[in-house]
């Protein structure tokens, strides 16, 4: 059974129509890279699955155990955000809000949850340093070690590495990747990055004039996809 199922969904804000019947499926350990121009209606894709905005009609339905409080979603950043008051730790652990309910303070469980997410994103240093002195690279660690309280199914992530120099956006993608590959966390990722959305993903969701969805491989088969890519012997 799918993870998450988008049936016949038309999205739009303010009375207008971005994108228009869209239809895909993704199961478990999947990696979706959301790719298509400025405008086309991926974040606006992505708002609509976190229930950030309801979708001018259509379905989004979740399926195989997965709740939508169950969804990790790391943002992207505005100034404001990135200039933010708090310590790496608060920040991580605000992560769990949604396992806490009414309750008013961290359970053992959660701050050790919390700790491990840190490790594993090579943060435990930085637990007690103000967020806003933090580069972007290490801000986007903390973003993800965050997302990763919410979840352990389900990553949705708006241009994870918009901004950051060439040696940070590769470490990044490995992360991503070993989440994925390692510990089964399906991703869905909107990139500009068409070429590494090719070498990372199982599965392309290009929204155009026309809409594709379909594995790697369909992708580079496709109309869309010879548009977008270069062949490796290019």
């Amino acid at each position: 059974m799918a993870q998450l199922t988008c049936e016949n969904l038309t999205l739009g804000y303010d009375g207008n129509v971005i994108v228009e019947n869209l239809d895909f499926s993704i199961n478990e350990g999947d990696y979706l890279c959301i790719v298509g121009e400025n405008g086309s209606g991926k974040s606006t894709l992505m708002k609509t699955i976190l229930g950030l905005q309801p979708p001018v009609s259509g379905k989004i339905l979740t399926g195989d155990g997965l709740s939508r409080s169950e969804i990790g979603y790391l943002p992207q950043q505005t100034d404001v955000q990135r200039d933010f008051p708090a310590s790496v730790r608060e920040i991580v652990l605000s992560g769990c809000q949604a396992r806490c309910g009414i309750r008013p303070f961290y359970s053992k469980e959660e701050k050790a949850l919390a700790e491990s997410n840190m490790e594993k994103m090579g943060i435990t240093q930085f637990a007690k340093r103000c967020y806003r002195e933090l580069s972007g690279g290490q801000q986007q660690r903390v973003l993800l070690a965050r997302a990763l309280c919410a979840t352990r199914k389900l990553l949705l992530l708006d241009e994870p590495v918009s901004g950051l120099d060439p040696k940070v956006t590769a470490e990044m993608y490995s992360l991503i990747e070993e989440l994925n590959s390692k510990e089964n966390i399906t991703i869905i990722m909107i990139s500009h990055d068409i070429a590494a959305a090719v070498k990372y993903a199982s599965h392309i969701l290009h929204i155009d004039k026309t809409v594709f969805f379909g594995t790697k491989q369909e992708y580079l088969q496709s109309d869309a996809g010879k548009r977008f890519t270069v062949p490796e012997n290019a």
